[in-house]
């Protein structure tokens, strides 16, 4: 009841992106104040005047939150959003990599302190010791920490076990995870992440086709595969063999490219039909038009090049101006310990001037588009499911502007306050 400003994002086809100017478009995206929300059964089931909901529902409400048989919250003029979705993260792994800070002001890059035995293989060492129920106590710790800064929805990588067994157990983790959590847990095969250390590089990726990829696909647990496509790892040739492999097993990809180089990494996931290319921070401007033209979602990680030190510069203004679609999402993972979508919603405001609605919107409504799972929309509109933040101002850009502080008082998830 008594809703600030409603981000009901509803402005587009059914299952497609908002792209381009309408991603600034207030009028067609955001409703004025004064609005209620009614919620049964988890699902938006009528948004209209407060008064009108009010007089309807619960004439001789008295403001106590619990006075009748449902609850009824006073938003008090406070803006409404989406619930966040989250589409690249790395939720489980063990360890410590604190020491990384160090050696990246020394001025070593990310392949050097890898070649010293840091980066992905010291963090797989610590998650091949964990027990299942270690990677479950981990996963739920943080779920709930980015429930508290409105997550609905995380897709969630393996990645950190190079070995069948490890992988497998990563997955059974993620699904146990989410049997326990009222957030959306997507999984995703990232055997393709690194080479181990007791393997070479030809045998490693027979590993992956003929036991892991096999394996996985048996397992049915996740939904995606990914290849950490990038000079210094899985070439494009390497990347484009597991792709079609997985999809012979009926997985299709989300793939990291272009991070560090342009490989035309972004163009090969256009070219393999990869629901989003995640990174692309170096990508050239005819790869990010062929996958606009793909319906290749090009996700973009800013938290990534902030812990790193790295420049700020990813293109959100040549996407809009281009009509091409794009997403935002943390890469929670050893060096990037962001779980919070609002913060890195205000890196993207503050250091690369990005509209707060648009980076609403690529948080919300367009990854939602590549996750395949109709309950999850980033939308707030009548028969959807009931996923919603109330933000502590009546503006809806206030839903990024506390880098240091949580914006939400209530994230709700399927009609659930959480």
């Amino acid at each position: 009841m008594n809703a600030g400003e409603i981000a009901h994002l509803d402005s587009s086809v059914p299952n497609m992106p908002i792209t381009g100017s309408d991603m600034i478009d207030r009028d067609s995206n955001v409703s004025p104040s004064g609005f209620g929300i009614l919620i049964d059964n988890g699902k938006f089931s009528k948004i209209t005047d407060s008064e009108s909901l009010q007089a309807e529902f619960a004439s001789d409400w008295d403001g106590n939150e619990t006075s009748y048989d449902h609850t009824i919250i006073d938003a008090e003029s406070c803006a409404i959003i989406p619930g966040l979705v989250d589409s690249h993260t790395h939720l489980i792994w063990g360890g410590d990599r604190s020491s990384e800070m160090r050696l990246r002001q020394s001025g070593l890059t990310y392949r050097e302190i890898s070649d010293r035995g840091g980066g992905i293989r010291c963090t797989v060492t610590s998650t091949r010791a964990l027990s299942i129920g270690d990677m479950v106590t981990l996963g739920l710790s943080r779920v709930n920490e980015a429930a508290r800064y409105g997550t609905c929805a995380m897709e969630v990588k393996s990645g950190y076990g190079l070995d069948l067994e490890t992988e497998l157990r990563l997955l059974d983790a993620a699904s146990l995870v989410s049997s326990n959590t009222d957030v959306s847990i997507l999984p995703t095969w990232l055997g393709a992440h690194d080479f181990p250390h007791d393997m070479d590089r030809s045998h490693y990726i027979e590993e992956l086709l003929t036991n892991q990829l096999p394996n996985v696909a048996e397992q049915g647990i996740a939904n995606w595969c990914d290849v950490f496509c990038e000079e210094g790892w899985y070439t494009n040739e390497e990347t484009e063999l597991i792709v079609n492999h997985a999809k012979d097993f009926g997985l299709e990809s989300r793939l990291h490219v272009d991070e560090f180089v342009d490989s035309d990494g972004l163009s090969l996931a256009a070219e393999l039909g990869s629901v989003s290319a995640d990174h692309v921070a170096k990508s050239n401007h005819d790869s990010r038009q062929k996958a606009s033209d793909a319906g290749t979602m090009q996700t973009f990680l800013p938290g990534t090049p902030y812990v790193l030190g790295n420049t700020l510069d990813l293109p959100f203004g040549d996407c809009i101006d281009n009509g091409w679609a794009f997403s935002l999402a943390t890469d929670f993972n050893p060096n990037c310990r962001i779980l919070s979508l609002p913060f890195v919603a205000n890196i993207c405001c503050t250091r690369m001037k990005l509209d707060p609605l648009a980076s609403l919107i690529a948080s919300t409504v367009n990854p939602a588009t590549t996750l395949g799972n109709d309950s999850i929309t980033g939308k707030i509109a009548e028969g959807h499911t009931a996923n919603m933040n109330i933000v502590w101002s009546g503006d809806i850009d206030g839903w990024c502007q506390t880098p240091g502080e949580n914006p939400f008082s209530h994230n709700i998830i399927s009609g659930n306050i959480v």
